[in-house]
């Protein structure tokens, strides 16, 4: 049996990391390749994920750090 590498949970399918979708020019809605035009929070039964469309979050701003915090 094959194992997920990606938790179900933390990365829902969406339209908008599916590799038959391109996301349209105004950024609301998705081009889909089997479905046409559909929101890019929905999904259907062809959902396959593409990791290079999934933007990554942002890392936490650490600037206000000691550098006593550091040292040991």
């Amino acid at each position: 049996m094959k194992k997920n590498l990606l938790s179900a949970d933390k990365y829902p399918p969406k339209c908008a990391y599916c590799r038959s979708g391109r996301l349209s020019p105004d950024g609301i809605n998705v081009l889909c390749e089997k479905k046409g035009i559909v929101d890019k929070n929905s999904s259907c039964k062809s959902y396959k994920y593409d990791v290079m469309k999934r933007v990554p979050e942002k890392l936490p701003d650490i600037s206000d750090t000691d550098p006593e915090d550091f040292a040991l």
